[in-house]
């Protein structure tokens, strides 16, 4: 792949940009806990009819539509997307960044009644958390990857290729990563939190605050609990289920919060979290030490991605293959990676970080190895069924 990478100086100065943003991603996927789950549960069902893909006009419309979520490129302070400027220039493709994810059901809302007629829905690639990736790819509202087209597709990292919702990831690639496990302050605990059971504790109690993100929170409980959240059984989950209503009603957990979770560890409200990895090494660059600690229990965290699909209706698939691709160039994917701060799912993106910035590399939240890899697990894909069920009864708790 040709492309023109910008001198060290300039990126270190994107990631200093970066860091400087004092919001999370992965917060704004907890937020209106509430209308998501209700849009979970009024998902509609696939239909009969097999959807046909868009014709592809590719070659003769050199134009590409990807929509995100916000603070998930690298960007300057003109607001210019340097690794996407540099797409352009190297393909003729000219790209168009859209940033229209703000939660996984409330762009789902917005976009299923095209989704389930076959047309276009205002993007030619998006990225999902992969729970919602596999349902619109049991629903047929995906098109099937042209792997000629996508060369670097073999870059992506071992332990993500084979999805139970997209064995050999033929319709589905992923974008950026992140863990959910334990935080804790260290100036008020400094013997630490290094276990789910370690939350439970009396001189913790009311000082603990969990996640509204239902795979992330019941995921880490059942780790815990021996289950193996790749395979569990409905009992898994209800035992989990015991555990977190229990100490909801007992008032050991102060809040289940999405995006403001992170506000309690800042106020000291709360002393210890199950939370997001990338949420805490922000709040420690902002902090400018590590005030904060992120661990991942010897019983494990869990593993969540955002994934590349591209929808049914686009009518640009192979510009959106080449877009993917060029992302999956190591290079690239280190320069994101050193913006975004998230798990990069390239395979020598390590290597390429090391030259922006060695520090940034060497975190294992952002560049994990294989140790930390084999300690993480991502939540089995749920049936329409499960899924309406189990987000009822996590709702049920959050309501009291």
């Amino acid at each position: 792949m040709v492309r023109n990478l910008p001198e060290d100086p300039i990126v270190r100065e994107l990631v200093q940009h970066a860091r400087k943003a004092a919001m999370s991603r992965r917060a704004l996927i907890g937020g209106a806990v509430g209308t998501a789950s209700v849009l979970s549960l009024a998902a509609c069902a696939p239909g009969s009819t097999e959807l046909v893909p868009a014709e592809d006009i590719s070659a003769t419309d050199k134009t590409v539509k990807w929509a995100n979520w916000p603070l998930y490129l690298d960007e300057d302070d003109a607001g210019n997307h340097p690794t996407l400027d540099a797409f352009t220039a190297a393909t003729g493709i000219a790209a168009e960044y859209l940033v229209d994810v703000d939660d996984n059901n409330s762009y789902y809302a917005k976009v299923k009644d095209q989704l389930a007629l076959g047309q276009d829905i205002g993007a030619d690639t998006v990225c999902l958390t992969e729970w919602m990736a596999s349902r619109l790819i049991r629903r047929g509202y995906t098109q099937k990857f042209d792997l000629a087209n996508m060369p670097n597709h073999a870059n992506l990292v071992d332990t993500l290729k084979n999805p139970d919702f997209d064995p050999g990831r033929a319709q589905s690639l992923p974008w950026q990563g992140g863990f959910a496990g334990i935080a804790y302050n260290t100036e008020k605990i400094p013997n630490g939190v290094n276990s789910v059971d370690e939350l439970w504790t009396s001189d913790l109690k009311g000082r603990v605050t969990v996640l509204s993100e239902m795979r992330d929170t019941l995921g880490v409980i059942m780790l815990a609990q021996g289950a193996d959240i790749t395979s569990f059984t409905s009992d898994d989950f209800y035992a989990a289920m015991d555990v977190l209503e229990a100490q909801v009603g007992s008032g050991q957990i102060r809040n289940v919060k999405g995006n403001s979770y992170s506000e309690d560890l800042v106020s000291e409200d709360a002393l210890a979290a199950i939370g997001w990895s990338g949420d805490i090494t922000l709040l420690n660059y902002e902090a400018g030490y590590e005030k904060w600690k992120f661990v991942i229990p010897e019983s494990g965290a869990t593993f969540w991605n955002d994934s590349f699909i591209i929808p049914i209706g686009s009518a640009h698939k192979t510009n959106a293959e080449t877009l993917i691709n060029y992302y999956y160039d190591p290079a690239v994917a280190a320069e994101v990676a050193a913006w975004v701060n998230y798990v990069t799912p390239v395979k020598g993106a390590y290597d390429e970080a090391i030259k922006i910035d060695p520090e940034l590399a060497n975190n294992k939240l952002i560049f994990p190895d294989d140790e930390t890899l084999s300690s993480v697990h991502v939540f089995r894909t749920l049936t329409d069924a499960e899924e309406n069920e189990f987000q009822a009864a996590f709702q049920a708790v959050l309501l009291g």
